[in-house]
């Protein structure tokens, strides 16, 4: 018998819809491959029962299970796309806020730091109004 765990008995619908399709994708996986379940546990490694477990879903199941079962399928390389950073929108999203936080400045401020240029900057700066071309010579 599975022992209860607080993270299945809490788990999010979405989350576990996600693994019930996972768990029913590697059960036609292994029927489209004409295996039965106590070969596929073999090859795994794990009990007919957790094999079944996992082609139900179920969060208990270990994450090793599911990779094995991913890995026989010949789908294993898809495992890490599932957490890439390229993928976390999420973080994508707050270093974008925290961007535009830091980018927007005072009018104080911004005033400040221009005050607080020295009187020696050099005449060849270019200008950004000019195209780029040099700045008359200041007097």
């Amino acid at each position: 018998m599975p022992k209860s765990s607080l993270v299945a008995m809490t788990l999010p619908p979405i989350a576990e819809s996600a693994l019930r399709q996972l768990g029913e994708h590697l059960a036609i996986a292994r029927s489209r491959r004409k295996e039965s379940q106590r070969a596929w546990a073999a090859r795994i490694g794990v009990s007919v029962p957790t094999l079944i477990r996992m082609e139900r879903g179920d969060p208990t199941v270990g994450m090793g299970v599911y990779a094995s079962a991913l890995w026989l399928m010949g789908r294993i390389q898809a495992l890490p796309e599932v957490a890439a950073p390229v993928h976390d929108l999420g973080a994508l999203e707050r270093d974008v806020r925290l961007a535009r936080r830091r980018a927007v400045r005072a009018p104080e401020s911004v005033a400040g730091r221009l005050a607080s240029v020295p009187a020696s900057v050099p005449a060849s700066v270019p200008s950004p109004d000019d195209g780029g071309e040099r700045a008359a010579p200041r007097t």
